[in-house]
């Protein structure tokens, strides 16, 4: 049986964490910044885990 690939797509958006978990980065930072604060544009900048609900499928495509 053939090997199978890692979704390169996923590999882009999300990151193992050192205990396992997985990573990824927040939403609506690309544009429309001029109306969104200051502090929320820091805090946006921050990782965050990714939900409970969408662990499978993501640790599917990354560990595929």
């Amino acid at each position: 049986m053939a090997k199978l690939k890692t979704k390169r797509s996923a590999a882009k958006r999300f990151k193992l964490t050192g205990s396992g978990k997985i990573s990824r980065n927040r939403n609506y930072k690309s544009h429309i910044l001029t109306k969104k604060s200051r502090k929320r544009k820091r805090n946006l900048r921050k990782k965050v885990l990714v939900s409970k609900a969408d662990l499978k499928n993501v640790r599917d495509m990354l560990l595929a």
